[in-house]
């Protein structure tokens, strides 16, 4: 696969890469990165030809934005699209409290997330974005978490903590209004379920998704009924999370992450299976990740996130490997992925 290839966002002019470029690394997720590091891996994508960068506030307490803003500062923004979130306002962490590691960013900047749906909000952490952007637009804003990423806990009840209404009736017209000036070039959420997406699917008029975690080589449940609306309405899908928060990239070793935590014994088993199947056929595991979804008409791009320019240029190498159709046949016939999910061809 070509990580610089083009593909459309739902109904509007707007083209992404493919392969672009998950923010939480820029963030400090789990552990602290360089801000060298960070440059250097802006630097690595857009050497590759990568024009896609998903970031947002939350992202080690706006550390994401302001690393993304100085690195895309010294390439054309014309030839940029950035998306970016709106929904979690941040909110000062006095001095006193002394740790600045917020969640699972490690080193954040000061500042803790605050989940807030209001239309003042919004337009504030909007704003907010751009300054610390170092730009006067983004191409893509998207509601996020408005669920509170109940979905990350085991078994979670989607709908437990629901900011839906606030998010359809605040700041959806809000968005739609930006998109219909042209102020902003694609609306959607990103969320880590399926579930609700399905229902803002179904109110609203939105161009894409930020689908973290749920139509992945593990995961496929979203194709039952998320995925075939979408494609009814026209809505594409930007996988996030595809190593589903780790054990597809590392496989099931020891302390393997899956949905950020440490993953169970079931699911471990699970990959040793899918990584047999692997072996048999010189494929690797990160490579499988990588292009599954792209089998769905819907899937538009894949975000893993990098830490470092290697890191970041080993995906794209596990991206371009060439695998073949009857290594997604074996997956099927042992039932390892859903008989149903269409493949890469």
């Amino acid at each position: 696969m070509n990580p610089a290839q083009q593909n459309q966002v739902g109904k509007t002019a707007l083209k992404i890469t493919q392969f672009g470029v998950g923010g939480t690394g820029f963030g400090n997720i789990y552990k602290a990165v360089g801000d060298q590091d960070a440059l250097d891996t802006i630097d690595a994508a857009w050497n590759a030809g990568i024009r896609y960068f998903d970031t947002a506030p939350l992202y080690g307490g706006g550390l994401s934005e302001v690393r993304l803003g100085k690195g895309l500062a010294r390439y054309p923004r014309a030839e940029i699209v950035i998306s970016t979130k709106v929904g979690w306002r941040l909110e000062p962490i006095p001095a006193a409290a002394g740790d600045n590691t917020v969640n699972i960013f490690d080193n954040a900047l000061p500042y803790r997330g605050v989940m807030d749906f209001s239309l003042d909000a919004a337009k504030r952490t909007l704003e907010e974005s751009l300054q610390r952007l170092n730009t006067d637009h983004v191409e893509i804003v998207l509601m996020h978490d408005p669920d509170e990423s109940i979905s990350i806990q085991p078994n979670f009840d989607p709908y437990a903590v629901s900011h839906f209404k606030a998010a359809i009736e605040n700041v959806y017209p809000w968005l739609a209004d930006l998109r219909s000036q042209g102020v902003v070039k694609a609306i959607g959420l990103g969320m880590n379920q399926w579930q609700m997406l399905h229902d803002f699917a179904q109110a609203g008029d939105f161009d894409c998704f930020l689908l973290a975690g749920r139509y992945t080589l593990l995961e496929q449940e979203s194709l039952q009924k998320l995925l075939p609306l979408c494609e009814q309405k026209k809505i594409s899908i930007i996988v996030g999370g595809p190593y589903n928060s780790g054990i597809l990239a590392t496989g099931a070793v020891k302390g393997a992450y899956y949905n950020y935590a440490p993953a169970p014994q079931a699911l471990l088993e699970r990959v040793r299976q899918i990584e047999a199947v692997c072996a048999r056929h010189g494929v690797p595991l990160p490579s499988a990740a990588l292009q599954f979804p792209f089998g769905h008409p819907s899937v538009a791009a894949v975000i893993p996130g990098a830490r470092s320019a290697v890191e970041l240029m080993t995906n794209i190498t596990y991206f371009e490997q060439v695998i073949p159709a009857d290594f997604w046949a074996e997956l099927k016939h042992l039932k390892l992925i859903d008989p149903a999910a269409p493949t890469p061809s």
